[in-house]
């Protein structure tokens, strides 16, 4: 086999990903769109199309159907205003103040969305050109092609399934927040300085700002997932997800709450360390086993081969097993010095409960719990929305088989 060329490699890697796929997607979509709009409308440069095309063809199939329909609104609305004015009043600065006026006012009416703005930009485009009545309709034309050349493309070739990018994600998250439990347990030996206690907490709270990227990435995953062809469990990989990042969050809260903790604790021992070697070696290992147990959670949640699932979940339980047994040893260590010296007793006891908050959130039995209340709440959401539909759903599959295949979480990568 020739060797190819590294550029080459990267390159075809790139187009494989998500982002080279969209643009690919929606710059075919463009071409298509002006083509179609040039052979269907008299006009020579019909932009329009492919810009409606473009903006049209989203990340996602929900968004795509979802965004051209309120796109398509936005931009008859603006073409009818311009119209109105156009007959009535004329061009001038003031009439252009009130056009303005008038589209951003009855696109908040008609409910369009983001694409308030678009009303305004239709209405002025339409409202400057000559021969308005002609150039208004073919751009309504226009942006109807372009719309529904978005609305089939994504039909015909279905978007990309963004889940890899939000497991992707979410494994970064719960790497950096394992790290930094380690870190912890690492600095509970010693002397502790309150300077590097401190900067520990900062960098704890920091972790909120990556929760709020996470989040977003896992949006655009949900998304992806809806009316999708090519997902055939999409509601169940939905909410393992969403659960999984919510699980990640509170750890995340109480993993800052520690942080805390051995900080007050270091400002109350300047002059000495922070725990016995004893101690501090038996915490070490406590912290190692709750940032392994966090590796194997993200690495469950995320993962979309079932034999990789069972070997997740096999880690994770092993990580919370020696965690308890771990802690155990831990609470009867610092129970014994509390008793020779009871100072800042109630930081000791703060420490083995936010992490035993932490493992109660890991544990599996309770993600399964949490599973089933989600589908439970999502089957009646939808049945108080469309009971018709729930009906005819619960008639052709069956509820009971529903359930049986939310009970485990590797049921949804399988």
């Amino acid at each position: 086999m020739p060797d190819v060329p590294e550029p080459v490699v990267k390159l075809v890697r790139w187009t494989t990903e998500p982002a080279g796929a969209q643009i690919a997607r929606s710059t075919a979509a463009a071409v298509i769109a002006y083509q179609v709009a040039v052979w269907l409308t008299p006009q020579p440069a019909p932009l329009t199309a492919p810009l409606t095309a473009l903006l049209v063809v989203q990340v996602t199939l929900y968004s795509t159907l979802t965004t051209g329909i309120r796109r398509v609104n936005s931009v008859v609305v603006g073409v009818v205003i311009a119209i109105t004015f156009s007959a009535l009043v004329g061009l001038s600065w003031w009439s252009l103040g009130l056009t303005i006026f008038t589209a951003l006012l009855i696109g908040r009416v008609v409910r369009v969305g983001e694409f308030v703005v678009e009303v305004a930009i239709s209405a002025m485009l339409v409202l400057g050109v000559a021969r308005v009545a002609d150039t208004a309709w073919d751009r309504v034309l226009e942006t109807l092609i372009g719309a529904a050349v978005g609305l089939l493309f994504n039909l015909l070739f279905a978007p990309p399934v963004w889940v890899q990018s939000a497991g992707s994600s979410i494994d970064s998250l719960a790497r950096r927040m394992a790290a930094l439990i380690r870190d912890m347990g690492g600095e509970v030996a010693g002397q502790l300085s309150v300077e590097r206690a401190a900067a520990r907490l900062h960098e704890a709270r920091r972790v909120d700002h990556a929760i709020t990227e996470v989040d977003a990435s896992l949006r655009q995953a949900e998304d992806s997932l809806r009316w999708n062809p090519r997902v055939r469990e999409g509601l169940l990989s939905r909410i393992v997800l969403r659960t999984g990042l919510d699980t990640l969050e509170i750890c995340a809260v109480v993993m800052r709450v520690l942080s805390r903790s051995l900080t007050d604790l270091a400002k109350h021992r300047t002059d000495e360390p922070l725990f016995p070697e004893e101690v501090a070696h038996e915490l070490e290992i406590l912290f190692d086993h709750v940032a392994k147990a966090v590796e194997s959670f993200a690495e469950l949640i995320t993962t979309q081969v079932a034999a990789n699932a069972e070997d997740a979940e096999e880690r994770l339980a092993q990580a919370l097993a020696g965690a308890a047994v771990s802690r155990d040893r831990v609470a009867d260590l610092l129970l014994a010095g509390v008793q020779r010296h009871p100072r800042q007793w109630q930081l000791h006891g703060a420490l083995l409960a936010e992490v035993d908050r932490i493992l109660d959130e890991l544990a599996v039995e309770k993600r399964s719990e949490r599973l089933v209340e989600e589908l439970d709440r999502n089957s009646r959401e939808l049945s108080n929305r469309h009971p018709r539909l729930a009906l005819i759903r619960r008639r052709l599959t069956g509820s009971r088989v529903f359930y049986r295949r939310s009970s485990s979480a590797r049921d949804a990568f399988r």
